[in-house]
C-alpha cells in the first residue's frame, strides 16, 4: 500500500526559485555546475554537488545548509501541503510545445520486495555512496525522486485541477515552470486515498530512492543503540518525490543513444554479419541525421528497431526480423516475455554483449559505452571521437513498456529511459528528522 503525505518543505523564498534551482547532480559536469553556482550564492548546487577535497565536500554541504537555515535563506514550512508543479517544453530535436504536471509530496520508502515502489533500472555502487554520505552529513533530502502513478479514478487529475497555479517562471533553457501549494485537506486525503492501491514506478532517482532506504536502515539502528524509542512515521522513513501519471500524455521519454569506442577486437562486417540472426540489416547513410531518426522512429512502429551509424557516414537500421527466435536467444532467452522485445534490450543483450563481446558487467560500468541524450551531439561525437567505433541511435521507451517491466519484477539496462525535462533540484527539500512525525493525508 503506497503511503503518500503532505510535505512540511524546507524551501527557498518563491521569488528566489528561478535563480537558486538547478537539475539534478548526475547531469551537471564541472561547467554546468559552475555556471549555476554563478547565478546565486544561495543556488542549489553549493549543497547537491558541494565543493572540497575528499569528504570534506561533504561537511561542507552540511555548514553551508545551516548557516542558510539560520539565515532564514531557506525556511521550513509549518503547514504540511503537497506542491502542484508543471513543466512546459518543447522536446530535444524541436516540435511542439508539452505540459508534464505533477505534484510533491512525501512517500513512504519501502524496499523493492514490497512490490509498493518499483523500479525499472539497475542501478551503480559510487553514486549511492556519494549520495549517502551527502545524507549522512546535511541529514536532508535535497532532490526529489520521479514516481509515476495510475489515476484510473481520475480523483488526482480532479483535485490538482482544483488549484490552479500561483507562481510562474521561465529558465533560461526556456520551460516554462508554474507551481502552487494544495493546502486543502479534503483534497490532500484525496490524492492520498486515490493511490493508496497503486504501485508507484521509479521513473527517475534510484540511487536517491535506494539511498533513502539505506539512510533510514542506518538510524532505525542508532537510535536502536541509544535506547530510544522506534520512530516508524519519522520523517527519515520518507522519500521526497514528485508524482505524475503514467497515462499523462505530457509524459513523455525520449531516447538515449550509445556510442561505442575502443573494443579492440571490432569489425564492422562481422558486427552487422552477426546481428542477421536477430535483425533485418537495411542500409541508408546518416549524412542528415533528422531524416535517419526519422526512417528509425518509422521502423520502430513496424518491430523493435536500433540505427547503427558509423564514422564513414554510413548506416544501417537493425530491426527486429518476425521470425526471430529471441524465445530461443542464449541471452535473450532468459529475459521476461516483456523486455525480450524491448529495444533496449536487444540492443544490450542481443548485440552489445553476445555480438561486440560487452558482458552485463562491462555495460554497467560504461565500459566502453558512452551515452546522448541529443542525436546529433552523438553524431557529432561519432565522427571527432579517435576511437569510435559504432553508434546506436534508439527510439524512446514507451512509458507502458516501462510499466510492464516493472510490474514483471524486471529491470532494464541503465539509461533506458530519459524523463524530459529533470525535475530540478531546490523546488523543495525534506529534512530527514526521525523525531519529526510524519501525518498522512
Amino acid at each position: 500500500m503506497a503511503e503518500i503525505a503532505p510535505l512540511h518543505a524546507l524551501r527557498f523564498d518563491d521569488q528566489e526559485l528561478p535563480l537558486v534551482v538547478a537539475p539534478p547532480y548526475d547531469v551537471l559536469g564541472p561547467a554546468e555546475r559552475a555556471a549555476f553556482a554563478a547565478r546565486s550564492e544561495h543556488n542549489v548546487v553549493h549543497l547537491d554537488l558541494p565543493l572540497g577535497d575528499g569528504d570534506a565536500k561533504y561537511a561542507n554541504a552540511a555548514a553551508t545548509l545551516a548557516a542558510w537555515r539560520k539565515q532564514g535563506v531557506l525556511r521550513r514550512d509549518d503547514r504540511g501541503t503537497y506542491v502542484r508543479y508543471e513543466q512546459t517544453f518543447a522536446p530535444p530535436g524541436g516540435g511542439a510545445a508539452i505540459t508534464r504536471r505533477g505534484f510533491f509530496a512525501l512517500v513512504r520508502a519501502e524496499p523493492y520486495e514490497a512490490r509498493v515502489v518499483l523500479p525499472h533500472e539497475r542501478t551503480l555502487s559510487g553514486p549511492k555512496e556519494d549520495r549517502y554520505k551527502l545524507f549522512c552529513a546535511t541529514a536532508t533530502a535535497l532532490s526529489p525522486v520521479f514516481l509515476l502513478y495510475r489515476d484510473p479514478s481520475g480523483d488526482v487529475a480532479r483535485a490538482l485541477d482544483d488549484t490552479g497555479p500561483t507562481l510562474r517562471w521561465t529558465s533560461e533553457d526556456g520551460i516554462e515552470h508554474a507551481m502552487a501549494r494544495i493546502t486543502d485537506q479534503a483534497e490532500i486525503h484525496t490524492i492520498a486515498e486515490a493511490l493508496r492501491d497503486e504501485p508507484l514506478l521509479i521513473a527517475d532517482g534510484h540511487h536517491r530512492y535506494e539511498t533513502t532506504l539505506r539512510y533510514g536502515a542506518a538510524i532505525d539502528a542508532e537510535r536502536a543503540e541509544q535506547g530510544l524509542p522506534p520512530a516508524p512515521n519519522g520523517a527519515h522513513k520518507f522519500v521526497l518525490a514528485f508524482l505524475a501519471n503514467a497515462d499523462d500524455p505530457g509524459l513523455v521519454v525520449f531516447p538515449t543513444h550509445r556510442l561505442v569506442s575502443a573494443i579492440p577486437s571490432f569489425d564492422r562486417a562481422a558486427m552487422l554479419e552477426g546481428v542477421r540472426s536477430l535483425f533485418t540489416v537495411t542500409a541508408t547513410r546518416a549524412d542528415d541525421v533528422s531524416a535517419l531518426v526519422a526512417e528509425l522512429a518509422a521502423a520502430g512502429q513496424l518491430r523493435p528497431s536500433v540505427a547503427a551509424v558509423f564514422p564513414d557516414g554510413e548506416a544501417a537500421i537493425l530491426t527486429l526480423r518476425a521470425d526471430a527466435d529471441v524465445d530461443g536467444h542464449p541471452v535473450l532467452g532468459g529475459r521476461a516475455e516483456v523486455l525480450r522485445r524491448t529495444d533496449c534490450v536487444l540492443l544490450h543483450a542481443g548485440i552489445l554483449e553476445p555480438v561486440l563481446g560487452l558482458t552485463a558487467e562491462a555495460q554497467a560500468k560504461q565500459t566502453n559505452l558512452a551515452y546522448f541524450k541529443v542525436a546529433a551531439d552523438a553524431v557529432r561525437e561519432l565522427h571527432t571521437h579517435a576511437g569510435a567505433q559504432v553508434l546506436f541511435l534508439m527510439n524512446g521507451t514507451p512509458v507502458a513498456d516501462v510499466r510492464r517491466s516493472c510490474e514483471a519484477g524486471e529491470v532494464m539496462p541503465q539509461k533506458s529511459t530519459f524523463f524530459y525535462p529533470k525535475v530540478p533540484t531546490g523546488v523543495v527539500m525534506h529534512a530527514l528528522d526521525p523525531n519529526d512525525t510524519v501525518n498522512r493525508g
